[in-house]
């Protein structure tokens, strides 16, 4: 039977990869982004390649009630969603004090509300029908603090945690939530942080989108609870609990800082 996944942040990076995915195996989608042109040609391009209908909605999920306003338009739709994937999210590279609180407050409503809202909205419809499946976007940032990125790291570490504890509610009750933590991916995330002078990963080969939403999208098939990309990422995400508290923060800050 055919399947709808509704995918945030669709218009780029793992967000677009992860619909390509969905598209390629026959199932509809329901792209959201800000970016309605931008949605347009990739509902253009999926809709031409693959017997798949894609519906898209142009919101900006940082301002409030905007999860709200898509879940309605779904609903007034009559579309039953099977995957939800709440992947749109952002950083800020810099010390705290010196960052922007309007960026930052956008930040923790994206990533964390918006993303808390979806979750509660599609979930309550997947356990009345006894079936569907939920990924949240997390990173391997939220297995420790992170100095330069104090709240993206803080917002990441609620995600990993509010996910794990929803899906030991639910996974018995054939619903289940899929935490994904990638660490650094090609996928424009650093530009739009800030981040390309941090030793974390100028002058470092990354993994690219389609990789990570690959692994990302066969963990959430098979009910994975939480999916680490790449080996040493597991590594460090695992090791850090063997260590002091104060000397991972002041390791995180190392790796992360800027580089000279």
């Amino acid at each position: 039977m055919k399947k709808t996944a509704l995918i945030t942040g669709a218009s780029g990076g793992i967000g677009l990869e992860l619909a390509k995915i969905h598209a390629s195996k026959g199932g509809d989608l329901v792209l959201v982004a800000r970016n309605e042109d931008r949605l347009q040609g990739i509902k253009a391009e999926l809709e031409a390649r693959y017997p798949v209908k894609v519906h898209i909605i142009a919101k900006d999920l940082a301002k409030p009630d905007a999860a709200i306003e898509v879940y309605e338009t779904t609903k007034a739709m009559a579309m039953q969603i099977d995957y939800l994937i709440n992947n749109a999210g952002f950083g800020d590279f810099g010390m705290f004090d010196a960052t922007d609180w309007d960026k930052t407050a956008r930040m923790i409503q994206l990533n964390i509300t918006a993303l808390t809202q979806f979750t509660k909205l599609y979930l309550e419809e997947m356990l009345q029908r006894g079936h569907g499946k939920v990924m949240n976007v997390a990173s391997t940032a939220a297995f420790q603090s992170g100095p330069t990125m104090a709240v993206y790291y803080a917002t990441k570490a609620y995600v990993l945690s509010f996910s794990e504890a929803v899906n030991n509610e639910v996974s018995d009750r054939g619903v289940s939530v899929t935490t994904l933590c990638p660490g650094p991916t090609e996928s424009g995330f650093q530009a739009a942080a800030g981040l390309e002078e941090s030793k974390l990963v100028k002058g470092k080969k990354l993994p690219g989108s389609a990789e990570v939403a690959a692994f990302g999208y066969a963990a959430m098939l098979k009910g994975t609870p939480v999916a680490i990309h790449g080996f040493m990422n597991r590594i460090m995400a695992n090791a850090v609990r063997f260590f002091p508290r104060q000397m991972v923060v002041k390791l995180t800050r190392r790796i992360q800082d800027r580089s000279n």
